[in-house]
């Protein structure tokens, strides 16, 4: 199963709610954390939506 860890580069303080439920739904919610999530189209589109929040670190397989 591939794998991608993903780390929160930014603050959703300020942000629309949409975006600080997405945080939620993929884990975040303090800066400079990360977690290793499932590689699926559903969290690479979560990533896609808060590029300016999000970074992946890297890709395991």
């Amino acid at each position: 199963m591939a794998t991608i860890v993903v780390k929160q580069i930014g603050s959703p303080i300020r942000r629309p709610a949409i975006q600080r439920e997405t945080l939620k739904g993929l884990g975040l919610n303090k800066m400079n954390r990360t977690r290793e999530l499932e590689d699926t189209p559903s969290i690479r589109g979560m990533v896609a939506k808060i590029p300016h929040l999000v970074t992946i670190i890297e890709e395991k397989q």
